[in-house]
């Protein structure tokens, strides 16, 4: 039995509420049981100087956690003077799931920032920014091309994650926080709206896994991530 009374196969309540923010081109409040991201998205007529005047456009992303999104109060890492290790492989990992799903050429040459900002956490964030992250992306290119300023539609399939993992040696799909501290095995799975893999984070917490278990997490990740990509789509549409 899983903490939450959840089946195995059963992700935790997901809720969207676009246009969070005011300013932002594109926001979504995005809700996977306990755990809560703001997503925003800023369009910027520039692009990194590595890729200026290739008329290739940008995605990247950043990622933080507020100070009492968790049990106990963080230090923010402003005071610090430096982000830690975790928020920097989050968010370069958040960056590359948005643009697997993103043509650049169509998108031309702008820039995109995605700031993913964790307001409570339960489990699963970089999985709920980078599902939150891809909605906040989907309304600016909306206004992009309502605008006219981009021709045809550059992002190409949507981009969603999921946690999978082996609980009390069961596979379970969407951890939250009292399963992903315990699990043997822990996974966040990020795919795209038709099925497609772009990154696999996988590793054994305290027992290794077999094959057979991955194709199990795997299947649990495709039925995970293909009910997100149908909330994304509603909550776009």
């Amino acid at each position: 039995m899983r903490p939450s009374g959840r089946d195995l196969s059963e992700m935790r309540a997901v809720s969207i509420e676009t246009g969070f923010t005011k300013h932002a081109e594109g926001s979504c409040l995005i809700k996977m049981g306990d755990t809560h991201v703001l997503c925003n998205a800023t369009i910027e007529d520039r692009v990194p100087p590595f890729i200026k005047g290739s008329g290739l456009g940008w995605v990247t992303a950043e990622y933080g956690m507020l100070p009492r999104a968790t049990n106990t109060r963080m230090r923010r890492e402003a005071a610090s003077g430096k982000q830690g290790g975790r928020t920097v492989e989050i968010q370069r990992l958040i960056g590359r799931a948005l643009r697997a799903g993103v043509d650049r050429v169509a998108l031309g040459e702008r820039q995109i920032t995605v700031d993913c900002d964790v307001i409570q956490a339960d489990g699963g964030t970089r999985c709920a920014s980078i599902t939150g992250g891809w909605i906040a992306l989907r309304l600016a290119v909306n206004k992009l091309m309502k605008a006219g300023d981009v021709i045809s539609d550059p992002l190409v399939d949507p981009v969603a994650a999921v946690s999978c993992g082996i609980y009390a040696g069961q596979p379970v799909l969407d951890l939250d926080y009292p399963e992903d501290s315990e699990a043997g095995v822990d996974g966040n799975f990020i795919m795209t709206g038709s099925g497609k893999l772009i990154e696999v984070q996988m590793s054994a917490e305290g027992s290794v896994f077999s094959r057979a278990q991955m194709d199990q997490l795997m299947d649990l990740a495709s039925k995970g991530v293909g009910e997100l990509a149908a909330a994304q789509k509603a909550a776009t549409a």
